[in-house]
């Protein structure tokens, strides 16, 4: 498997049967319950490129962000949506002195969790443009562009996520003003939740 062959899969139209593949392997990472709402089951990562599949559901316990949803990554992202419906809700964030509403934060993720730390940038932010993308639809996104991914309440979704790093671009997320830096462990599902997780994906696929 590899950035590449997933990508050329995913525009040959064969998305679904790629996913169903790769979760009825007998080999799979443990999934993880990502700070931005969803469960992660990462695949690939290899020269600063990633695939991971990404899954939406009340059935399994989320994690909380400790800043907010809104946040910029340091690689160019890919997503088609398998399942579901997903909003890219691309944000407009202006740096600000006394009228700030945010803080920014960089994220550094390793083995053991997030860094989060406390940039002097100050910025306030708007809505801008809302994208909707249903199952079969495919997006990209830019590293270095302020966004959040919204599922509607109660909605199941999934996606496969492709990653592909940009040199000198950073993970950021917009924070309170007054936080300070702080580490936030990324949780791994148990081997049962990680199962539950490729039965809702797999049932949703056939």
């Amino acid at each position: 498997m590899s950035y590449r062959s997933v990508f050329q899969r995913v525009r040959d139209g064969q998305a679904r049967s790629w996913a169903l593949g790769v979760l009825r392997e007998t080999a799979r990472p443990r999934a993880v319950r990502h700070p931005l709402g969803f469960v992660c089951l990462p695949l690939e990562r290899e020269g600063g490129e990633g695939v991971c599949l990404h899954l939406w559901s009340d059935s399994l316990q989320h994690a909380e962000s400790t800043t907010s949803q809104i946040h910029c990554h340091s690689w160019d992202l890919v997503s088609h949506v398998l399942y579901g419906q997903v909003r890219n809700v691309h944000a407009v964030v202006t740096d600000a002195g006394s009228d700030a509403t945010h803080r920014v934060f960089e994220v550094v993720s390793g083995a053991d969790g997030d860094r989060i730390s406390p940039t002097r940038r100050t910025v306030r932010h708007a809505t801008g443009l809302v994208e909707l993308f249903g199952p079969g639809d495919t997006y990209t996104l830019s590293a270095d562009r302020f966004h959040s991914s919204v599922v509607p309440e109660g909605g199941e979704a999934a996606t496969i996520a492709l990653g592909r790093g940009r040199p000198g671009s950073r993970d950021l997320s917009l924070g309170p003003l007054e936080a300070g830096g702080h580490h936030v462990p990324r949780e791994p599902l148990s081997a049962a939740e990680t199962a539950l997780a490729v039965r809702l994906i797999t049932a949703h696929l056939t």
